[in-house]
């Protein structure tokens, strides 16, 4: 696969304008002068709040990654080098199912030696912790709602199943030597013997839960937030709306992340928003204002801050005297 920085940025651009047309979608959809409206008549004083508990969730999932460096052997980088590169992989989440966060690994291979192969076994680690932990906060809701069951026990099985998997290293020898043997794919066994090893520890049961355990409150915290949200669209507080906004916002998550769209882009959004007139029983229109500002909140915000990243590190695009150099700034 491709690493090279054009070649993300370049899958990042059809990412950005389906961001824009799904945006201009949902107004639609919730009548675009009524969303409109809505949103003015937010209540403003919450939005930080929810953008708050954003920051919350971004930096609980960073000890995660920072945690994960340290199991993986990537070894003196600072905790400002590992933010910046953490921070920096956020509008990576816009290229189609994700692969340009494997960026991540080749900025860890430059800034600490470790092979892209161990890197990436840390963004795999990174997305399957998360689904754990979003499907752990969404299975009250699931019980709730069975029509959700499929996807729910089709996600969790894959997830078990590769865990399970790299923990079995006869099974994964026992790959590597018919590999070995077949012309063509004998190049590439050192590559999957990096991603395994990487995968193997991260994936070890205390690391594992230590994992789970962080991406559950993190996530957590972004649900209050889609909470605060409700509210200040005028809906009444209580532990009913709050459960709601977290099992929906966890959930939508799930099928962002399943559909292998840039940053899930359409599937979340018409999740949210289904699920808000299905569990909530709100009505086209504030459906789509709360899933706008949701997602502005989140998805957007991330994207954000990683481009300010960008702009104020630019050795992570190949530019500037810290990447020939490789001088940590």
């Amino acid at each position: 696969m491709d690493y090279s920085v054009r070649s993300i940025l370049r899958r990042m651009l059809p990412g950005i304008f389906l961001g824009f047309l799904v945006l201009l979608a949902v107004s639609f959809v919730g009548d675009l002068r009524q969303v409109a409206e809505t949103v003015r008549n937010f209540d403003w004083h919450l939005y930080p709040f929810a953008l708050l508990f954003t920051l919350v969730n971004y930096t609980l999932r960073f000890y995660k990654w920072h945690y994960y460096l340290g199991q993986i052997g990537a070894k003196g980088i600072e905790w400002q080098e590992s933010l910046r590169l953490f921070v920096g992989g956020f509008p990576l989440a816009v290229t189609p199912g994700k692969v340009g966060e494997a960026l991540k690994a080749v900025w860890l291979n430059q800034r600490s030696g470790v092979s892209v192969e161990r890197g990436v076994s840390v963004v795999v680690a990174e997305r399957l912790s998360d689904g754990l932990a979003v499907l752990l906060l969404s299975v009250f809701g699931v019980v709730s709602y069975p029509q959700y069951w499929t996807v729910f026990l089709t996600i969790l099985i894959f997830g078990l199943s590769f865990i399970v998997i790299t923990q079995f290293r006869p099974l994964a020898i026992w790959f590597w030597d018919i590999g070995e043997k077949i012309p063509g794919v004998s190049k590439f066994v050192h590559n999957l013997r990096e991603f395994y090893e990487g995968s193997s520890v991260l994936f070890k049961p205390l690391p594992a839960l230590i994992a789970v355990g962080l991406g559950t409150i993190s996530w957590l915290w972004e649900g209050v937030g889609f909470y605060l949200i409700l509210i200040g669209l005028g809906l009444k507080p209580g532990i009913q709306l709050a459960a709601s906004a977290i099992f929906i916002l966890a959930f939508s998550t799930i099928v962002g992340a399943v559909s292998a769209l840039p940053g899930g882009l359409g599937a979340a959004e018409a999740s949210i928003a289904g699920m808000l007139a299905l569990v909530v029983g709100l009505n086209a229109t504030l459906a789509a204002a709360a899933t706008l500002l949701i997602r502005l909140a989140t998805l957007w915000f991330g994207v954000g801050l990683g481009l300010v990243v960008w702009l104020r590190y630019p050795y992570l695009l190949g530019l500037g005297r810290e990447y020939v150099t490789g001088t940590k700034g």
